[in-house]
């Protein structure tokens, strides 16, 4: 690397001042820390642009990625989304409050969730928007260095965070998905 990053001068000065100690794990997840705080910022300016938030966008793209017809029942959306149910349920008064989701009694006393058309086109616009914006930051990739990375990231996450959903990047949580 011909320039250096925060990363770098951190772990100069860590090798300076504490030569006994290997501060090669900042390379990485310093880094990561990093840009997850600036990909996190870049996202939510993002959805306040698109007038979303990421609680929203979350709830929305769930059913979006559901498929047709786009619903799923308040349990599935609380443990898709890995929120609790209280959470899900404030989640889905905003939301019906903008008309993208509608509330219907399902089978067994379930809620059932459906997104409406109005949502439909929300959550597309969005995710093209968000798309669009997070390929332009990864630009400085080729598709080969790209493809590394997230074979990388993927075996980093299954180890550390196993196949479960985390709250958002940026968010105030510790983790995100689009």
């Amino acid at each position: 690397m011909s320039k250096q990053d925060r990363a770098a001068h951190i772990m100069a000065a860590w090798s300076r001042e504490r030569p006994d100690l290997d501060p090669s794990s900042i390379a990485i997840v310093t880094r990561i820390w990093h840009l997850a705080h600036t990909f996190g910022i870049e996202r939510r300016q993002l959805l306040s642009r698109q007038g979303i938030d990421p609680a929203l966008m979350d709830l929305l793209g769930t059913l979006r990625r559901s498929g047709a017809p786009y619903a799923l029942t308040t349990r599935q959306l609380a443990e898709y989304d890995g929120v609790t149910p209280a959470a899900i349920s404030q989640r889905l008064t905003r939301a019906e409050r903008q008309g993208w989701v509608s509330r219907e009694p399902g089978e067994d006393r379930s809620v059932l969730v459906r997104l409406t058309e109005s949502g439909r086109r929300i959550v597309d616009d969005t995710a093209g928007a968000i798309f669009a914006h997070e390929d332009r930051l990864l630009a400085v990739l080729d598709e080969s260095e790209r493809d590394a990375l997230a074979g990388l990231l993927h075996t980093l996450c299954l180890a550390h965070t196993g196949d479960v959903p985390v709250d958002h990047v940026g968010s105030g949580g510790p983790g995100a998905e689009a």
